[in-house]
């Protein structure tokens, strides 16, 4: 099966982990790389210029100190300079993870976000989101506000509230390997519309279960796949093609 990894921080790979991956990845035809701040998106524009198969996204992580408003608009400057070569913004959001571990005011985040937002409609740009549980319903707030359709959440978690919210929009969600062992990916994909549903591996973030110890490659979406496909009661060739085609269609890759 032909496969795209719809969210995956190359460049986090080291050089030698890079050439592996794509001497390795025959089936994968493409793979969107997110970007974690000006840097990472510098990178990340240099991959793809040297790998046809790597896709930049540029943004802001937002599991991370804000940046300077300095530092935000030298990256919007910088995003605007190569919007044509840009895929899309992202990652974007806010910083549930990050709350967990300090206390933080969301405010400021917020803030950023809804720039990247408006930046996203004015680029005519699909935008790559990292808001889970009860943050998604606050971006939500905001994608609609600004009629933004063309939206990914990547490695989605919520309630069906926000599930069924999210499908009524024409959102993206992409599922991680970690279907594969997560009861509550399982469900996910259960529930939500394959129209809309992409894979991922978010690599190099590394899972469990079969891929312990492994270094993370998109070929493990192989796997993802062979369990969404029971899930959705098709074949593997079918779920393959569907999420295949969703994710050309989304990014505007050739088909």
């Amino acid at each position: 099966m032909n496969m795209i990894d719809a969210h995956i921080h190359m460049d986090h790979y080291h050089d030698k982990e890079i050439k592996k991956l794509l001497l390795d990845s025959a089936r994968i035809e493409a793979m969107i790389s997110v970007s974690f701040h000006l840097e990472s998106s510098k990178r990340n524009l240099l991959l793809s210029q040297k790998y046809q198969k790597v896709k930049p996204a540029f943004g802001y992580h937002p599991e991370q100190a804000l940046p300077s408003e300095n530092e935000l608009n030298v990256l919007l400057n910088w995003m605007d300079d190569h919007r044509d070569e840009m895929i899309a913004v992202g990652e974007v959001g806010l910083p549930y993870y990050l709350r967990q571990e300090q206390v933080i005011t969301i405010a400021p985040y917020l803030e950023v976000l809804e720039v990247f937002i408006k930046m996203a409609k004015k680029w005519g740009k699909p935008i790559v989101l990292h808001a889970v549980y009860d943050d998604a319903p606050v971006v939500c707030d905001l994608l609609e506000k600004y009629s933004v359709s063309k939206a990914h959440f990547h490695w989605f978690k919520g309630d069906q509230k926000t599930i069924d919210r999210m499908a009524r929009n024409g959102y993206h969600i992409s599922i991680t390997p970690d279907v594969v062992y997560e009861q509550e990916i399982q469900q996910l994909v259960k529930v939500f519309p394959l129209e809309l549903l992409m894979v991922e591996t978010d690599g190099p973030w590394p899972f469990e279960g079969p891929f312990s110890r492994k270094m993370t490659h998109p070929n493990m979406m192989g796997e993802s796949i062979r369990k969404m496909a029971p899930i959705k009661k098709l074949s593997v060739t079918e779920v393959s093609t569907v999420l295949l085609e969703n994710t050309k269609g989304f990014y505007q890759l050739p088909f």
